[in-house]
């Protein structure tokens, strides 16, 4: 069962880094627009959108899939559905990114395992508002 690492949570909030945020749409209802904006604005990464649509949220290009974001990702943030992650985490592991990040309530131990065994860092059913919260 997965467990995460609070040194490895300051390590991935602190260090500069490239994040794609999976979810991430206009949709001003949805968390992700209010995290992505704290990640880019708060903890200074840069953030990549990721959607169905392809939405540029923020003034900051969207992309369909991961695979299409030129340069790649450091760190793959995953607001969808539990049943709909381990697709994205596979997708996360096809690109070489470093780490994927399930947001609260999201959790597939399966997909955690499949990324840990193929050399990602994990971090799940957190986020990154609450965790850097816990830094000071």
């Amino acid at each position: 069962m997965h467990v995460n690492d609070r040194e490895l949570i300051r390590r991935l909030l602190t260090t500069p880094a490239r994040w794609a945020v999976v979810g991430l749409s206009n949709n001003p209802r949805r968390a992700a627009v209010g995290v992505s904006r704290f990640i880019r604005d708060e903890l200074g990464m840069t953030i990549v959108p990721v959607s169905l649509k392809g939405d540029d949220v923020h003034g900051e290009r969207g992309y369909t899939r991961l695979a299409d974001i030129p340069g790649g990702v450091d760190v793959v943030d995953c607001f969808v559905n539990s049943r709909k992650v381990g697709a994205v985490v596979d997708q996360a592991i096809e690109i070489g990114a470093r780490a994927v990040w399930l947001q609260v309530g999201v959790v597939d131990e399966a997909a955690a395992a499949r990324a840990k065994a193929a050399g990602l860092d994990v971090v799940m059913d957190a986020c990154p508002m609450i965790e850097a919260a816990h830094l000071v």
